[in-house]
């Protein structure tokens, strides 16, 4: 009898050990997830990345980047944490989809160096030129750098004038004048070209007047300092822009949508083509 209530005894222990067991490994679970826990939120920090594939050279819009929480420790340094530090900033290097985006690899186009020198980043197949800032578009706070445009121009080209005469004999003769003429003609010569950077004459002057050399305009303002747009264009195209300007041609530019990429069809526009369009009256 003895021997089988100690034998009860020990079965009881047993079992409220492995009860105690039990509870202490719950216990200790839970907590190890709740500390887990902790430590993955605080191992956290939202950063700026890229969304896509991003080439040396261009100029950030918020659709390149988005907010994402990465691993404090993969964190680099320089690393960037709000979306409005990047827009408008030039890349330094190629940046991959999903990479955190660094400030020491982005640059102001905006920044003028102690040499006098813009900030502007130029690919190995094109080169900077300046074009002058004088049309309206240019003068009033609308362009930036970054912007696309178009560039339009009117220059006066030359045309032979073709008269028709009748021999007599029924016979009717086309017949070139020697002496040409000229007609103004409007085209659009480059499309989609990217403003690099708008040189402002304060950047040039130290005295305040000419500094706030601002004049109101209606609800706009007028930057009356604007003396050029800084683009980048192929040789060829920069060829073609100087002939173009030392002919004497009239220069305006067109702001594109920022999402339109693709080549306008349009045709060149002359006195023939307004009458035409119009059904004006010719005498």
């Amino acid at each position: 009898m003895a021997r089988l209530r100690g034998l009860l005894w020990l079965i009881a222990g047993l079992l409220i050990a492995i009860i105690a067991g039990f509870v202490a490994y719950v216990t200790l679970a839970r907590a190890t997830v709740q500390i887990g826990s902790v430590q993955t939120i605080e191992a956290k920090s939202q950063v700026v990345v890229a969304t896509r594939a991003i080439s040396v050279g261009t100029l950030l819009r918020k659709s390149d980047l988005k907010l994402e929480e990465l691993p404090v420790k993969a964190i680099p340094d320089g690393a960037i944490t709000r979306i409005e530090d990047a827009v408008d900033k030039l890349t330094l290097a190629d940046i991959y989809a999903g990479e955190a985006v660094l400030s020491q690899r982005l640059t102001d186009p905006n920044i003028v160096s102690g040499d006098g020198r813009i900030a502007a980043i130029v690919s190995e197949d094109q080169v900077l030129m300046a074009l002058p800032a004088a049309d309206l578009l240019s003068n009033i706070n609308i362009l930036k750098p970054g912007d696309h445009i178009d560039l339009l121009f009117s220059l006066d080209t030359p045309y032979s004038e073709i008269v028709q005469t009748n021999q007599g004999d029924n016979t009717i003769v086309l017949q070139t004048l020697s002496q040409q003429n000229t007609k103004q003609t409007t085209f659009a010569a480059l499309e989609n070209v990217t403003i690099a950077a708008i040189i402002d004459q304060n950047l040039y002057t130290s005295s305040n007047e000419d500094k706030n050399n601002l004049t109101a305009a209606g609800s706009g303002t007028v930057r009356s300092g604007n003396v050029a747009l800084l683009v980048t264009v192929s040789p060829q195209d920069a060829l073609t822009l100087k002939y173009l300007k030392d002919a004497g041609a009239i220069i305006d530019f067109v702001l594109r949508s920022p999402t339109n990429d693709r080549p306008s069809i349009v045709d060149p526009v002359d006195m023939n083509y307004i009458i035409n369009r119009y059904q004006l009256p010719t005498q």
